[in-house]
């Protein structure tokens, strides 16, 4: 049974704007130390941030919060199977709410271009 559905999609000018205005401390506000590493690790990081931002946004419109109060940037978390499958770890206040909702999944699906990134978010119960 599917308990919310999430999509979110961003242009990557507008994430290179705010790393090129706020420097690291954008990154650090948003992504977990192993996304920043990931990000980092491509010649134009940009679209990688920004997929991970939009998957963060999704991810907070299948729970139906939003994110802010119940669900911070940092209570999630998007990693990839060696495959290159992404997953999604919860942290903290993410992971008391896939708790409380007794969900037994949360999927997503990120797209991105040099211009856009979009993600879809399935959260199953």
């Amino acid at each position: 049974m599917i308990l919310g559905i999430g999509i979110d999609i961003i242009e990557v000018a507008r994430i290179a704007a705010s790393l090129e205005k706020f420097g690291h401390r954008f990154g650090e506000r948003i992504l977990s130390p192993a996304e920043i590493e990931y990000c980092l690790a491509h010649a134009h990081p940009a679209p990688f941030v920004a997929a991970r931002f939009a998957a963060k946004e999704a991810i907070s419109k299948a729970f139906g919060t939003g994110i802010g109060v119940q669900l911070g940037w940092k209570d999630m978390e998007v990693s990839h199977r060696e495959s290159g499958e992404p997953f999604v770890i919860l942290h903290g206040k993410g992971k008391s709410l896939f708790e409380s909702r007794r969900a037994k999944g949360l999927f997503i699906s990120i797209s991105h271009t040099q211009a856009y990134a979009a993600v879809v978010a399935v959260l199953e119960g």
